[in-house]
C-alpha cells in the first residue's frame, strides 16, 4: 500500500482535484508497480489566511 500526502492551498474546483487523484494513482502506481487500488491519497486543504510565503500571507499577497 503506497499513502500520498498534498498539501495545497484551498480555492481548486473538485474537477480539479479528481484530476490530480486519477494523475497522481496511475503514476506512483505505474511507477512502483502496485495496483491502483492500493494507492491511497490525502489531500489536506489549507485555507490561505494559514500559509505565509516569506513572513507574507498568501490572503494578503493577493490583495497587492
Amino acid at each position: 500500500m503506497v499513502v500520498l500526502k498534498v498539501t495545497l492551498l484551498q480555492g481548486r474546483s473538485l474537477e480539479k482535484k479528481r484530476e490530480l487523484a486519477r494523475l497522481l494513482t496511475e503514476m506512483v502506481a505505474r511507477r512502483l508497480g502496485e495496483p491502483k487500488e492500493e494507492v491511497r491519497l490525502i489531500l489536506y486543504e489549507v485555507p490561505k489566511e494559514n500559509w505565509a510565503v516569506g513572513g507574507v500571507l498568501m490572503v494578503d499577497r493577493e490583495e497587492r
